[in-house]
């Protein structure tokens, strides 16, 4: 679930990030904000007034989306708690690395900062190594990970497409006939876990696209202004896209293909897809807490980007897919289903999307696959959500942030390189 950023005060160039306040000027506890009872009238953050979709406000909202969205719960089950062992580490603040297109080393202290990091952790071997939290968040409160939700679906759709409930070369109008005439109805499912689906429909966070404001509105996440026709709820706005291409050609993101996973999860398994995602998955994995889903107008789950969890819980399911999906003493995700996603998608197919920051990466089953030495693959978010594999350094990495720009091409410099300092130093120095 990606949200038109329109509250940037700065206009971003073409060669530079705009300037914006800094993370430690924008903390929301220093802010102020929801202080009080009731919260003075300035220090409130509200739906209603779109605060609750603003930069600095959203660094507050983040970790309380829940207030500002309707949300449904997944349980983590009646099992126990799977431990995280920890083994902290003092040397990874000091740890340096050089930024995408940058002169300057940067530590990764630092890159916590310059990322608008809320909370991170990393683990090795599965043991807590490092966790930190900032701002509004702690390691007790949920956290919207934004579009790391798609890597939950398209882990679902995959294990249904292995189990034979979806057919992942049968075209999506099969099992919901309510797609037939739209830009859905003749791409096949598997095009649609790839994101190779040819749409007229643009994924545009700074402005320029209807396509996606109407998303925005019908997911109930953006007001709708007086006097609004159009779809109130997403399944009201799925069939109004139309296709625009060839399908299977070429790798474009776009968040309603994920939409369209939740509906056929729901579909072949008569089931809402988060009651699938909490028995399949997430009472599965001995997680600390319940998680959330976030609900649109109608009552149905933001399948694309609707996660809401705590950070050390993100980081289980993380350590699950490094583990082949054997995980808590059970076998949760086929390993057939990991290794088909670790394989990645077409790399050619990538190339048109033009991620610079991403060079020979794919995208495979609703994640994205480096292909690097490392055997690197990620669930991505906007404004800095994360989970970050890799397999080699035996290291997972899950981040929550509020970075004031959505796009994660914002974040990659300093992420990126990052993340790989921190697993060469791992690699370098075992504990």
């Amino acid at each position: 679930m990606l949200v038109v950023l329109t509250h940037i005060v700065a206009v971003q160039a073409a060669d530079a990030p705009p300037v914006v306040a800094s993370a430690a000027d924008t903390d929301p506890v220093k802010l102020g904000w929801m202080t009080g009872y009731p919260p003075p009238p300035d220090k409130q953050i509200r739906f209603d007034d779109g605060s609750h979709y603003r930069f600095p406000q959203w660094r507050w909202s983040f970790s309380h989306w829940r207030e500002v969205m309707p949300s449904a719960e997944m349980s983590r089950g009646t099992g126990p708690v799977t431990a995280l062992l920890r083994a902290e580490r003092d040397d990874l603040d000091a740890v340096t690395f050089m930024p995408l297109g940058g002169s300057t080393p940067l530590t990764w202290a630092d890159s916590l900062a310059a990322n608008y990091t809320d909370g991170i952790v990393v683990l090795h071997r599965g043991r807590i190594v490092y966790e930190r939290y900032f701002g509004a968040l702690t390691g007790e409160r949920p956290h919207i990970a934004f579009s790391v939700t798609k890597s939950f679906i398209g882990t679902l759709a995959a294990m249904l497409v292995t189990e034979g409930k979806l057919d992942a070369a049968a075209p999506v109008s099969r099992y919901l006939p309510e797609l037939a005439t739209s830009g859905f109805g003749d791409a096949t499912v598997g095009q649609v876990l790839d994101m190779t689906t040819a749409l007229d429909f643009s994924e545009n966070y700074v402005g320029g696209s209807d396509s996606f404001l109407s998303f925005a509105r019908a997911v109930g996440v953006y007001q709708r202004p007086a006097g609004y026709t159009g779809p109130s709820s997403i399944m009201q706005f799925l069939p109004t896209i139309a296709r625009k291409g060839t399908h299977g050609e070429a790798f474009t993101y776009r968040s309603p293909n994920t939409e369209v996973l939740g509906w056929l999860i729901a579909r072949v398994t008569g089931q809402r897809p988060e009651v699938v995602l909490q028995e399949r998955i997430w009472s599965r994995l001995g997680a600390e807490s319940d998680a959330f889903i976030a609900l649109d107008p109608s009552g149905a789950a933001v399948a694309s980007g609707g996660l809401n969890c705590r950070l050390r819980d993100l980081a289980r399911f993380g350590e699950m897919i490094r583990l082949q999906g054997k995980y808590n003493g059970q076998q949760i995700v086929p390993a057939a289903v990991i290794e088909d996603i670790r394989k990645g998608g077409s790399r050619e197919a990538f190339v048109p999307a033009g991620y610079k920051t991403l060079p020979g990466w794919s995208y495979r089953k609703q994640w994205w696959i480096s292909h690097d030495d490392h055997g690197a693959f990620m669930a991505r978010g906007i404004h800095g959500q994360a989970i970050y594999i890799d397999p080699k350094a035996e290291m997972v990495i899950a981040r929550f942030a509020s970075h004031p720009l959505a796009g994660n091409m914002n974040l990659d410099p300093t992420s990126l390189p990052a993340y790989r300092a921190i697993a060469e130093q791992l690699l370098r120095k075992p504990r």
